[in-house]
């Protein structure tokens, strides 16, 4: 697991610059730095050592000296893909995964991303043709940004290297704005950044001659589901489930995992007890709430499979944390960053590389909105005003409590979702109903911002990724909405930042590509059946961990922020908020954030996940845009709690 940045310059490559930019990412590899410069082009590499320990420095060249790589990632079928380059000739200097990419580039051009098994985001410059080849793995595990500059262009792991070459802008991107509001990430290929874009997953980059070309080198695809007896097809899945955990388990250094007592880790954790030769750590972070905390289902999950396991109980002070988690996530995020930060702290303290639970959500039907807005469908076909005359009147008048997925919460949604016929435009709005809509972004954005996004709705990247499914069935359209949308920019995006801020390597085995490919065939009938989520995986896991683990429902992976936020954190959030920068440069508008804040103390409305968004981007605009130190704004946030 690296960092890499580089830039490719018509007047020269610059190693100071390029040091800068490294330097940016030192977190994301403690253990080394390296560069390579040569006329126009300068390619950097900050490497977390996981595979070839002592001998895995970046960049890496081919034989001649003509092709150079920095990889940003795992590759994990590089000992087969080692084995057939060496039997045509190629020569390794190093046993590293790295070094496969540039024989294979030797002997397939561009197409070698297509042979790679993993999660990775690389550059690789040819000398002789003087052209950089960017690319990004299938599912956006790994990122990569961009610009193109006065002088040429550049590119990193993360924005805040980009910006340390002093050739891009801190300009604040008002359309990124009104999405990440709305779908609380920035769907490809924007920032919140002007001029800074990222690459988007299964795509990869030519610049070549001052030209940038992009195209896509893989496609997911649901189409050709699978026939078959149930039992037959869980036997296949179950056979690819085992193979996809041992691939991730490959590395020079000890692997440990994060244990959430849900039903993806510990299904995870299960199959790679049986794989290693001893016991490994397990995590756990927790918060002492009983509605939000899976600590006591990690223990059970760790005492059954044996492992080493290490837990710890977060309070309200991540929100002094925040500077330091934007500062690592470049963007303004949700709540979720600060479980993923605290839980990549504490495994970080114990180990280089964790297997983590991420996608498996996606790969085998587990969140609540799948199957929630196929039950919404009867509701939404009664006339509006008897819609308006029952439930929308009892909600009308009725407190929101704050327990996780509480029935008022529910009863909110059922009733906002059913105003849409369309099932895209259903789901859409499912998506962002936490956050904010059109209308709340009327009355919140100011007049700095507000007329240049009017214009725009957030809900047509979601509806836009509905409608170009290869498949009918609504299961197959919502799941392959997600993983172009929301898994790599959000879910993935947060793993990854909040993982390296601690120089940890988190992999995702549930997110294998062949796992995927095969999981997307599965009729829906095994991943959602009535109120039951993920049907195949609990099947196939039965005989591997405790019944109660089997049988519990989704809890999720959540802090209880709307408690805090109307207890120990409000006068914290409206001071934050009311004396604003954001406020104060017509960003936002001072009142409408304010009776958020208001609102959700008086248990109108469960505010929570909008109340954290707004404070992330004052933050976020104080540090990147006005250039304040997340030291001072961390400084003035503790003395207030």
């Amino acid at each position: 697991m690296c960092g890499i940045c580089g830039e490719v310059r018509r007047s020269g490559a610059r190693t100071d610059v390029l040091r800068a930019m490294a330097g940016a990412i030192a977190h994301r590899g403690p253990d080394d730095e390296g560069f390579y410069v040569s006329g126009p082009v300068g390619l950097g590499s900050r490497r977390l050592s996981i595979i070839d320990v002592a001998g895995g420095h970046q960049p890496i060249a081919n034989e001649d000296g003509n092709v150079h790589v920095v990889l940003n990632g795992e590759i994990y079928n590089y000992r087969s893909l080692r084995e057939g380059l060496m039997d045509r000739g190629h020569q390794f200097s190093s046993g590293t995964d790295t070094e496969v990419i540039v024989h294979l580039y030797e002997e397939r051009g561009d197409a070698c991303v297509e042979a790679l098994e993993g999660m990775f985001a690389f550059a690789l410059w040819d000398d002789r043709r003087q052209r950089l080849l960017l690319a990004r793995d299938r599912l956006g595990q790994k990122p990569l940004y961009w610009a193109k500059t006065p002088e040429g262009f550049s590119f990193a792991s993360e924005i805040k290297s980009i910006l340390a070459s002093g050739d891009a802008s801190t300009s604040l991107d008002a359309g990124s704005l009104h999405h990440y509001l709305s779908l609380r990430f920035i769907p490809t290929p924007d920032t919140m950044f002007e001029g800074i874009q990222k690459l988007p997953a299964a795509h990869k980059l030519i610049y070549e001659d001052d030209t940038i070309s992009i195209e896509r080198y893989w496609h997911l695809s649901f189409a050709n589901p699978l026939e078959g007896q149930d039992d037959e097809i869980l036997e296949c899945i179950e056979a690819e489930l085992r193979r996809a955990v041992s691939s991730h388990l490959v590395s020079d250094v000890p692997v440990g995992a994060f244990l959430s007592g849900g039903m993806d880790s510990s299904a995870v954790v299960a199959l790679a007890a049986g794989e290693l030769p001893k016991p490994f750590q397990t995590f756990a972070v927790g918060t002492g709430d009983p509605s939000f905390d899976e600590r006591a289902h990690a223990r059970v999950v760790a005492e059954h499979c044996g492992t080493a396991h290490v837990e710890t109980e977060v309070g309200p002070d991540p929100i002094a944390s925040l500077p330091r988690m934007i500062h690592h996530l470049d963007e303004p995020s949700d709540p979720i960053a600060a479980c993923t930060y605290h839980a990549a702290a504490l495994a970080s303290r114990h180990v280089k590389v964790v297997l983590g639970g991420d996608g498996g959500d996606e790969t085998f039907g587990g969140f609540d909105r799948y199957a929630g807005v196929g039950w919404i469908s009867p509701y939404a076909q009664l006339p509006a005003w008897l819609r308006r005359s029952t439930l929308g009147a009892v909600l009308s008048v009725i407190p929101e409590n704050v327990g996780y997925k509480s029935w008022t919460q529910r009863l909110r949604w059922l009733d906002a979702l059913g105003r849409y016929r369309d099932p895209d435009e259903r789901y859409a709005a499912a998506t962002v109903f936490f956050r904010f809509d059109h209308a709340s972004k009327a009355a919140l954005l100011g007049p700095e911002i507000w007329p240049k996004v009017r214009e725009l709705d957030a809900a047509d990247a979601i509806v836009r990724e509905l409608r170009a499914a290869d498949s009918s069935d609504p299961l197959d359209r919502m799941l392959a909405a997600d993983f172009a949308t929301r898994l790599p920019e959000h879910s993935l995006m947060l793993t990854d930042r909040m993982s390296m801020a601690h120089g940890l390597e988190v992999r995702s085995p549930l997110l294998d590509h062949a796992l995927v490919e095969l999981m997307v065939r599965v009729p829906s009938r095994l991943k959602i059946r009535g109120r039951q989520l993920k049907v195949a995986l609990r099947r196939i896991a039965a005989p591997w961990l405790p019944r109660e683990i089997i049988a519990r429902p989704k809890q999720g992976f959540m802090f209880p922020i709307a408690q805090w936020l109307r207890g120990p954190l409000r006068d914290l959030a409206r001071k934050t908020l009311a004396e604003g920068h954001t406020v104060r440069d017509g960003v936002f508008r001072r009142d409408a954030a304010v009776a958020l804040i208001d609102e959700h103390a008086a248990c109108k409305v469960d505010h929570h996940v909008r109340i954290w968004m707004l404070l992330n981007v004052e933050i976020w605009y104080r540090m990147f845009v006005e250039g304040e130190s997340a030291d001072s704004i961390e400084e003035e946030l503790r003395a207030q709690l």
